[in-house]
């Protein structure tokens, strides 16, 4: 790829890429209008719309990875003044996040640069891929001890996949046309080389290994094109991957360009919600008929906000009891 081939960058697309000379892949995530609707309907403060952006690219860089029509899903729990992120990937392009905080917490933080350790806290970060039934569910956990979301995806990729990974993130508020728009994007690169011996981490001892027994493979050298690949994403700036001025292909070729670097077809991605009131209903009728009674407000009716597109769906009880007395 040469700088006079760049395309212009489309908002809201995952730009998968190869570095065929580095045994390197990855993809580049760009969210505009769809992470801007995310965090805007909520109206979070500044500092959760940015953790809740970097969730969000996070989780479209790895979702986008599958091959199959199944739902990616991250969520963090934990003690800090962001007691939960959940975003939804499901695959192939559609996208929901939400956030539960605290806000006076989230306030004692101050108006300034605020760190993701200092908004999650202590807990564990989830990362699970369902296919639609319970045997082709697999689920991924990391603890979250004051470390950021690019230091614990770093983490998971060492301890669980075994594959040398860099992840980059990024969010901004950038000022267009006199109005903010949030902004948010992320890089990940992995290198996966034919040989699986090539591809193996020297620094991380089997889990089997005896207790007091030294890791053999702890002194074994880097793979040279490894190392080339982690430095040249080193270099990468927060800005670069949020300018609507930088587009992908541009960031790529800068990176790469000496290497040779090959991209593929985008996969576009959009922010939609699965709630629907056929959702709700079977969510309803997991309930007890007491609970059920307890549901409805002083008005008469049982209202139930979706946490992350805040639709409403206002129902008769009387209504909810036919439909599950007919259902069942």
């Amino acid at each position: 790829m040469t700088a006079g081939t760049a395309t212009p960058d489309i908002d809201d697309a995952v730009l998968p890429f190869a570095v065929e000379a580095l045994d390197v892949r990855g993809r580049v995530v760009r969210l505009g209008p769809s992470i801007d609707t995310i965090l805007r309907r909520h109206g979070y403060p500044d500092a959760v719309a940015r953790l809740l952006g970097e969730a969000a690219a996070l989780t479209v860089l790895l979702g986008a990875s599958l091959k199959f029509e199944g739902r990616f899903q991250l969520q963090t729990k934990t003690d800090g003044p962001v007691e939960m992120v959940v975003v939804d990937f499901e695959a192939p392009d559609r996208l929901r996040a939400t956030a539960r905080f605290d806000a006076a917490r989230v306030a004692a933080l101050g108006t300034g640069p605020v760190r993701d350790a200092d908004l999650i806290g202590n807990g564990h970060l989830a990362m699970t891929i369902d296919q639609g039934s319970a045997a082709s569910r697999y689920q991924g956990v990391v603890p979250m001890e004051g470390q950021s979301l690019e230091e614990a995806a770093h983490q998971y990729f060492r301890q669980s996949e075994q594959i040398p990974t860099v992840v980059r993130l990024a969010v901004a508020e950038s000022v267009e046309e006199g109005a903010g728009h949030w902004r948010a994007g992320g890089l990940i690169v992995q290198f996966l080389p034919q040989s699986i011996d090539r591809a193996r981490l020297a620094d991380l001892p089997p889990g089997d290994i005896p207790e007091g027994h030294a890791h053999l493979g702890a002194d074994a050298p880097e793979d040279d094109a490894w190392v080339e690949a982690r430095s040249l994403a080193a270099t990468i700036e927060d800005h670069e991957l949020v300018d609507p001025n930088v587009s992908s292909e541009r960031l790529l070729y800068r990176l790469f360009h000496e290497r040779g670097v090959r991209v593929f077809d985008r996969q576009p991605v959009h922010e939609t919600c699965r709630c629907s009131r056929e959702r709700v209903m079977g969510m309803i009728r997991s309930f007890s008929p007491e609970e059920r009674r307890d549901m409805v407000a002083d008005d008469g009716r049982i209202v139930i906000t979706c946490e992350f597109c805040s639709r409403r769906y206002d129902l008769d009880p009387v209504e909810v009891e036919s439909e599950i007395g007919q259902a069942g």
